[in-house]
């Protein structure tokens, strides 16, 4: 629920942050989160979120599903984990080149799987596996999650 607020009292709530003391601005973090900031978090990482909380109020925070995918991001962050990579959609009729072993292989996105040597295979993954004889994350051999094998 968005709730309205002028827009004149959204900008003196934030011109004022400036001029709060440091714990002032830990304050408004506890208030915010439920607990005290790490020890390290500086001055201006305190007034970007006491003006990330204004801003919240005014207009609604993140959505729900943004929420949970930082949160996924966090724990695997907190426990050295790689986070899981965000997945790419491709739409049918992509086309997608990958070169392996000095040959260029095309395959074709289709409604139902995708197009590689005039064959619908149900998966890059199976696609991938025909070109090089091993298990392979068919997203992730095409460079679909940001990094190229």
């Amino acid at each position: 629920m968005i709730r309205h607020v002028g827009k004149e009292r959204i900008a003196e709530k934030l011109s004022a942050i400036p001029g709060l003391t440091r714990v002032e601005l830990i304050g408004r973090w506890r208030s915010a989160h439920g607990q005290s900031p790490p020890r390290a978090v500086g001055r201006r990482l305190l007034e970007h979120d006491a003006a990330y909380q204004v801003q919240a109020k005014a207009f609604g925070g993140l959505k729900p599903a943004t929420r949970r995918k930082l949160a996924r991001i966090f724990d695997d962050l907190s426990a050295n984990r790689e986070p899981a990579p965000h997945p790419v959609a491709v739409k049918p009729g992509t086309r997608l080149l990958r070169e392996w072993q000095g040959v260029i292989h095309e395959v074709v996105v289709e409604d139902g799987g995708v197009r590689f040597r005039d064959q619908t295979y149900r998966s890059l993954s199976a696609v991938a596996r025909e070109i090089t004889g091993a298990r392979w994350s068919g997203p992730r051999f095409f460079g679909l999650n940001g990094k190229a094998p």
